[in-house]
């Protein structure tokens, strides 16, 4: 179990809350064996993502893909029964499994396509304007002048 305080990080940080969830996470996904199925995660783009894994024997119906606010899941279990078969070497495992990645904000995912074996998981960060940098004028204020409330309070007396 991790046993270090990350609370000196967020004295000199706003908003980064959520990092102390991703690295339990992460330390949480360590102790569990996530090498099945193999995949690997590529930036194809200035705000494109592509993660592909290795789904041999999966059909596009034995594969759940689920994106919930800022964590997409993927999930695989093949439910159709085999005839009675003898197997003198299984090297190909098409056993169930459950990934799950933690996204940035405002990265959604675009598509998804099974070719080969692979499936294809497409993102993109499509950062909304509001939250693009904007430049802040010194001196403008959007508050009413004091002098023209104090000439106001003047006249009424």
């Amino acid at each position: 179990m991790r046993s270090f305080d990350l609370s000196p990080l967020f004295r000199y940080s706003v908003g980064f809350d959520q990092l102390d969830k991703i690295l339990d996470s992460a330390f949480r996904e360590s102790a569990r064996d996530v090498s099945y199925p193999p995949y690997n995660i590529a930036k194809v783009g200035e705000d494109q993502y592509r993660i592909v894994m290795a789904v041999a024997g999966f059909a596009e119906q034995d594969l759940e893909i689920t994106a919930q606010e800022n964590q997409l899941t993927v999930r695989g279990k093949i439910e159709r029964s085999e005839p009675e078969v003898q197997y003198l070497h299984r090297g190909i495992a098409q056993r169930a499994f459950e990934h799950r990645f933690q996204l940035a904000d405002h990265v959604k995912v675009t598509g998804a396509n099974l070719v080969n074996g692979l499936l294809e998981v497409s993102l993109e960060r499509e950062v909304p304007e509001a939250a693009k940098p904007r430049t802040i004028a010194i001196g403008a204020s959007a508050t009413p002048k004091v002098t023209k409330i104090e000439a106001a309070e003047t006249k009424a007396a």
